[in-house]
């Protein structure tokens, strides 16, 4: 596991940034953490650093909220801490598009019904900032994390 520490939101935004600009082909990205642990503005981070421009709503209301790529495909953040069942999921229709980027939040409640990660990230509140650490799940998830350590580990402090 590879941990670094976000002093703030502009840290926060440079890290999405990175995330990002190392980004794969595709990939699944579960973001683990207690409520106001960073979650939703890591996520926007990281949208904003694949150009989506105008507003990045939280899903935590509607679940899902799809994003148009400028250099294509689909990026789709998902919110699941209201879904009572993984099953609730087939209603949503994430299996009807090609998605380049998963970004979920709270994936434990989908347990079973979703594509399994590729990179698990989990927040922490530290102080004023926050802890993030990073865990590969797969081969796509530890190419890009070997890419973002060698493009932007020198960006963050050690957590």
């Amino acid at each position: 596991m590879t941990a670094f520490f976000l002093a703030d939101a502009a840290a926060t935004d440079t890290f999405g940034a990175c995330l990002a600009h190392t980004l794969p082909a595709s990939a699944v990205v579960y973001l683990h953490g207690d409520l106001g642990a960073g979650k939703s503005s890591l996520a926007r981070a990281v949208l904003r650093g694949l150009g989506v421009t105008g507003t990045i709503r939280s899903p935590t209301y509607t679940l899902v909220e799809p994003y148009a790529l400028p250099a294509g495909g689909v990026a789709v953040h998902l919110d699941l801490y209201r879904i009572g069942d993984p099953g609730e999921l087939a209603f949503l229709g994430l299996d009807d598009e090609d998605h380049r980027l998963w970004l979920v939040e709270w994936p434990e409640r989908g347990h079973g019904a979703l594509p399994p990660p590729d990179l698990d990230i989990v927040l922490r509140v530290q102080g004023l900032g926050r802890q993030v650490s990073l865990q590969p799940a797969s081969p796509v998830g530890q190419a890009w994390l070997n890419d973002l350590l060698a493009t932007c580990a020198d960006k963050f402090p050690d957590a």
